[in-house]
């Protein structure tokens, strides 16, 4: 259940039994390895003051895990949070015990059922750790963002630059644009 486990098997499993919420909402995706909360957090407010009613993911949490999970800059509910998580837990005999979803995977699939029950207009959606094989990857957005590139996570996403510039690239998708904050040296 805890631990980090990169792919997209599970959630995409997981989103399936739950009908796939995430090809019901508007997503921006954001990535790179510094910067990815002020981004989301600009974008939010952004879209909140236009009047669009806006989702948005972000990890880690500071204080409560309802930070991780807004509608409107409004926290996850407590009682939201345990009623989300019953109704996953329902879906988790379907795997393995060796398969069984971390913990991030579930966080992502309550969100978007979160943001879907919720009836998000745009969800600002943030990358946990790298893009190509993070769980939030199992969704097609509006517009892909990668903030920047440097060495971060290198066990998981690789010790060399490009190799970790190949995992954050991975939410790059044919047809979507893309915004990048990659200066010509990185």
């Amino acid at each position: 259940l805890f631990g980090t486990k990169l792919g997209l098997e599970n959630p995409r499993r997981l989103a399936a039994y739950f009908g796939n919420p995430q090809n019901e909402l508007k997503l921006i995706h954001v990535a790179g390895t510094n910067g990815k909360g002020s981004v989301c957090a600009m974008l939010e407010s952004v879209y909140r003051a236009a009047g669009y009613r806006v989702g948005m993911f972000t990890s880690p949490h500071l204080i409560h895990f309802g930070e991780r999970v807004q509608v409107d800059r409004r926290l996850l509910p407590d009682d939201r949070l345990v009623a989300q998580v019953n109704e996953i837990r329902s879906a988790l005999w379907t795997f393995p015990r060796e398969h069984h979803p971390t913990f991030f995977e579930i966080v992502v699939i309550l969100a978007l059922l979160h943001f879907r029950e919720q009836a998000c207009e745009v969800v600002i959606w943030e990358t946990g750790m790298g893009g190509r094989l993070d769980a939030t990857n199992i969704v097609t957005p509006l517009l892909s963002i990668i903030t920047n590139v440097a060495l971060d996570h290198q066990k998981w996403l690789g010790d060399t630059l490009g190799a970790i510039a190949h995992e954050k690239a991975g939410i790059i998708k044919l047809g979507v644009p893309l915004v990048h904050g990659v200066a010509g040296d990185e």
